[in-house]
């Protein structure tokens, strides 16, 4: 998010996983693991949106979002 804040100036639309993901649980790649808030989906979906990020909870909402970005 403070990379984008500081050196992108186009719209940005992400996608973030791991809405559902219990807490404590080993996840995917090099055993990431979801600890306090700062590992969560939702935290890390506040600081993107805090820097102007526009975040989908889902891949096909975050096509639609894309969409309305690029065709206004």
């Amino acid at each position: 998010a403070a990379y984008i804040a500081e050196n992108i100036t186009k719209p940005v639309v992400a996608y973030v996983a791991g809405f559902t993901a219990p807490e404590g649980r080993t996840m995917g790649h090099a055993g990431a693991i979801v600890s306090g808030s700062s590992g969560t989906a939702q935290a890390k979906k506040e600081a993107l949106e805090a820097v102007g990020v526009t975040v989908g909870r889902t891949p096909s909402e975050t096509a639609a979002l894309m969409r309305e970005i690029l065709h206004g």
